[in-house]
């Protein structure tokens, strides 16, 4: 198949690039060269989605059996490359976010559940960030139409070159030793997937020429919070000791959830869903996720041969992790 990835160059791009060519698939990415570097055997075509000029040169005298839209995020954009390619692709997936679903964090959601009420050519700044990918959403349906397109509702994204660093910073602080802050329940459930493992299942249904929307992230109890910081302690050799403290008490102490430390979300309300998805339908389209041991290890390999970087992690503009004095004072109690 010939693929048009739009992105393809950082973290879930990059997974179904590098997924697609070990297919043997020909394929095109389209960006502007600035997240991350070219793969070996992909055809690099630079250019910016939000530019009519560029996207028209894009599709000058091409034509692509499949596009793979991993960067989307103003529906005023998506409408626009989506309605140039309309006439230059037979089918478009689109990867969105569980953040689209109105009751996502607050009840089980699925793929029938209410999207929020963004029209598709929002433009940006116009919308809450939340609502924006169900703008998206909508934009490619309008350009597209049902017949010919995918949606994909991603989960929490975890794995190597992961550009936002909520398992790397786990990783990284773990490995330095000593005392380290393990938030609340040991048992809370966790629910994530592997980019790896998304861009597999991605492509396979794009393979078949599947159509309508799946919620794309593991499985329920797949992991827990423990699980995952005992995956990060043995990749990363064991050195440190988890001090497992309580929801009240890192509240008590204005600790940040899902920023301070990254993945703890505290069982209070606004929260008490946030893992709890209903993957069965993408499960039995035969959705297949890894182990976090496996992801833990493998993610380790890459931030040693990636090396240190002087960049922050980053949730949108807030900083990812505690400060070290405070996390000695919560420690402490």
């Amino acid at each position: 198949m010939k693929i048009l990835v739009l992105g393809g160059s950082a973290f879930l791009g990059r997974a179904y690039v590098s997924e697609a060519l070990r297919r043997g698939h020909e394929v095109t990415t389209f960006n502007r060269g600035l997240s991350g570097s070219d793969q070996p055997g992909a055809e690099a075509v630079r250019g910016d989605r939000t530019s009519a000029a560029d996207l028209e040169r894009l599709v000058a005298g091409r034509r692509w059996d499949a596009v793979v839209d991993t960067a989307g995020q103003q529906p005023s954009d998506v409408l626009l490359s989506a309605g140039l390619l309309s006439e230059h692709a037979d089918h478009y997936t689109f990867v969105s976010s569980i953040h689209a679903f109105t009751d996502w964090g607050t009840q089980v959601v699925n793929e029938d559940s209410a999207t929020y009420p963004c029209p598709a050519d929002t433009p940006a700044g116009q919308a809450p960030g939340n609502h924006l990918k169900a703008g998206c959403e909508r934009a490619v349906l309008e350009r597209f139409g049902a017949g010919r397109s995918l949606i994909l509702n991603c989960g929490l994204l975890v794995g190597p070159h992961e550009n936002v660093g909520r398992l790397s910073w786990w990783l990284e602080r773990v490995a330095r030793g000593g005392q380290v802050l393990a938030p609340g329940d040991p048992e809370r459930a966790l629910q994530h997937i592997d980019a790896r493992d998304f861009a597999v299942f991605g492509l396979d249904l794009l393979e078949r020429g599947t159509t309508g929307r799946f919620l794309t992230t593991g499985p329920t109890g797949a992991a827990t919070m423990k699980g995952l910081l005992d995956a990060c302690v043995e990749a990363t050799g064991g050195r440190a000791e988890l001090v497992w403290v309580p929801d009240e008490r890192l509240l008590a102490a204005e600790v940040q959830p899902w920023t301070e430390l990254p993945l703890w979300t505290p069982d209070q309300p606004g929260w008490e869903a946030i893992w709890l998805a209903d993957t069965s339908r993408a499960q039995a389209a035969g959705l297949r996720c890894r182990p976090i041991m496996d992801t833990a290890r493998d993610t380790w390999d890459w931030l040693r041969e990636r090396g240190p970087t002087a960049e922050p992690y980053v949730q949108g503009t807030t900083p990812l992790g505690i400060d070290p004095g405070k996390e000695r004072k919560v420690i402490a109690g």
